[in-house]
């Protein structure tokens, strides 16, 4: 079924407000979730809602935070989220980091006391959008994708996302999970009845599984890379840099060991990582964006391998769904509205999805 995507925003805005969220608290998540729907990143968007519910219904999510600076310089910010839900306190802490950065040249602000604040790549394209050069970064509240050599998981799929700002061409926006491939991707797989590649998960033995619903039960992920021989140690070695840009440097927790030291805590403690940098700070008005402009150009251009197959930049795919949703609404499967029904239902929210 294609929702018109102001209609599914609206949606989710309204169930967050019978939460009891602020009219723009709850704005401001549909909205970042919206980021993610409506580029293709289904992962990360309205099929989210069934894990918020239930957090929110555990008391994991405080849906009237005091979101506080704790430290600050010139440079440099340190959030309390208070246990919110992650979209609002990552937007304030982007919106700070770009404010800095305009005066500064570069800044960036970290967050703890958080939750899962929705695809990375939203926060990074804030900063593009400022004519800024973007990056966001998050730890996991549960553990999902195992070192390499390893038989149980040690990290999340702890992202990196990284946006620029060119000219003539949509920015360069790479999004990406440090794991071969995302949870949500096998919630998406599960929603439209399809299985997941070899190589995407692993049973106890570090067999591969296909079955997505099978995969969902234990997840046990494997790092970018799927083997070592694929050079898995580097998505592993990423996803150990991501933890401790957002669990060490800002003080959450790191969710392996979040038991053990914090006996009884039903919180997450998750952090987020944002950085800001302006082009200008380096190079003199228009330089910077006309030779990302140049590179991008010369990658499409570049020679493909099957001429029905052209080269791809980081952000095409995203810009392709963009236009088609934004035209025609956002594929949302029959499972994904049934689950958004009765959450609403639930919560006495009104449905608003014909």
């Amino acid at each position: 079924m294609r929702v018109p995507f102001d209609t599914l925003k609206a949606q989710i805005a309204a169930i967050f407000t019978t939460w009891g969220m602020s009219a723009e608290h709850a704005r401001l998540c549909a909205e970042r979730m919206g980021a993610a729907d409506i580029r293709g990143i289904d992962s990360h968007g309205a099929t989210m809602m069934q894990l918020y519910s239930e957090q929110f219904a555990a008391g994991q999510i405080n849906v009237k935070p005091n979101i506080r600076i704790l430290r600050e310089s010139p440079v440099t910010a340190l959030i309390d989220a208070d246990h919110s839900l992650g979209h609002v306190p990552a937007t304030q802490a982007m919106e700070l980091a770009i404010a800095k950065c305009k005066k500064t040249g570069l800044a960036a602000v970290a967050v703890k006391q958080s939750n899962h604040y929705g695809s990375a790549g939203a926060y990074a394209l804030m900063a593009a959008e400022a004519g800024l050069i973007g990056m966001s970064f998050t730890s996991v509240w549960h553990p999902v994708v195992v070192p390499t050599f390893a038989a149980e998981p040690m990290f999340g799929t702890n992202p990196i996302a990284f946006a620029a700002p060119g000219r003539k061409h949509p920015m360069f926006y790479l999004d990406m999970a440090t794991s071969t491939a995302a949870v949500g991707k096998l919630k998406v797989a599960l929603l439209n009845g399809k299985t997941v590649p070899e190589g995407w998960a692993l049973d106890a033995a570090g067999k591969p599984l296909t079955d997505p619903a099978v995969a969902l039960e234990k997840v046990l992920l494997t790092p970018l890379g799927a083997s070592r021989t694929m050079g898995s140690h580097k998505g592993y070695g990423l996803g150990a840099m991501v933890e401790v840009l957002c669990s060490m440097l800002p003080g959450a927790w790191y969710a392996p060991t979040r038991d053990a030291r914090h006996p009884g805590e039903i919180h997450n403690n998750i952090g987020h990582f944002f950085l800001a940098i302006d082009p200008h700070a380096f190079r003199d008005e228009g330089e910077f964006e006309d030779d990302l402009d140049d590179m991008i150009a010369a990658l499409h251009a570049t020679r493909p391998i099957d001429a029905k197959q052209p080269v791809l930049v980081a952000g095409d795919p995203e810009q392709t769904a963009m236009k088609d949703r934004l035209a025609n609404g956002v594929p949302v499967p029959d499972m994904l509205i049934g689950q958004l029904k009765a959450i609403a239902t639930q919560s006495k929210a009104p449905w608003l999805i014909g």
